[in-house]
Formats: C-alpha cells, sequence, structure tokens
C-alpha cells in the first residue's frame, strides 16, 4: 500500500550558543558539579544542562535525583518542541545538536524510571526515544 499522508517534517529547537558555551566550560571540568548546576540555573529551560546533570546523578547512582533532573529538562523540551511546530509525533533528529538536551533527558528519564521502578514510564520513554531518532537512542544507551 502507498502511504497517502505527508511525512511530518523533523523538529528542529533553536540553538542556544550563550547556554551551550556555559555547558561546553562547566564539562570541561567534571569534577565540578557546582558549574554544570550553575548552567541550569541561569539558563533553566536549557534541556541540556539538565540533561548532563541527569546523566551525572544517575552516574553517581542516584537515580531519584537523575530522575527529576531529567523530568525537568524532558518538560523544558515538550515545551520548546511544541513551540516549534512538534504536535506530538515526528522525528526530533539527535543530528540536531540543539535536539541534544531533551533526547538525553528521555533517555535518563527512561532509565532512572526503570531503577526506581517504574516500568511503564520507562517503557514509555524508551519508546519515544527511538521514535524520535532511532540514532538517538542507539547514540545514547549503545
Amino acid at each position: 500500500m502507498q502511504n497517502l499522508l505527508p511525512d511530518v517534517p523533523p523538529t528542529l529547537l533553536p540553538e542556544n550558543a550563550a547556554a551551550a558555551a556555559a555547558l561546553e566550560k562547566a564539562l570541561a571540568s567534571p569534577e565540578d558539579i557546582a558549574a554544570l548546576k550553575a548552567v541550569a540555573a541561569d539558563n533553566p529551560t536549557y534541556s541540556a544542562a539538565w540533561g548532563r546533570l541527569a546523566e551525572w546523578a544517575y552516574g553517581e547512582g542516584d537515580q531519584v535525583t537523575a530522575y527529576a533532573f531529567a523530568r525537568t529538562g524532558y518538560h523544558r523540551g515538550l515545551d520548546q518542541l511544541r513551540r516549534n511546530g512538534w504536535r506530538g509525533h515526528g522525528p526530533v533528529p539527535w543530528s540536531h545538536p540543539a535536539n541534544q538536551g531533551f533526547l538525553r533527558c528521555l533517555n535518563v528519564l527512561a532509565l532512572a524510571a526503570a531503577a526506581i521502578g517504574e516500568a511503564d514510564e520507562a517503557a514509555r520513554c524508551a519508546q519515544f526515544l527511538r521514535d524520535s531518532d532511532p540514532s538517538a537512542a542507539d547514540a545514547l544507551t549503545g
């Protein structure tokens, strides 16, 4: 059968050069978690900072904090996706750097949800990540 519905165009979030530069600087000193927290505090709508905080907390074995950071970045990212034309489905390409923060949050949200026993949430988030861009799931989950 031929698909008669048009493909949904990919959603590309706008770049935030100042926040990205601050995040890069903070990531240059991985032991300085306060610098990473400062980026999130100074740029609360910037999902990439929340995603990196979530990854850090998850790596430290603090699944509840990872879940909270990831959930914050996820919701901030959803707000931005909607403002940029996303209607609840369609590609969110990993190849676009500004999308990567949201996708990182989605990945850690799936991992942390599984770790705290929220199996349905974990499965939903993992599927959402794969539906957004299979290459994001591959890059983030190995």
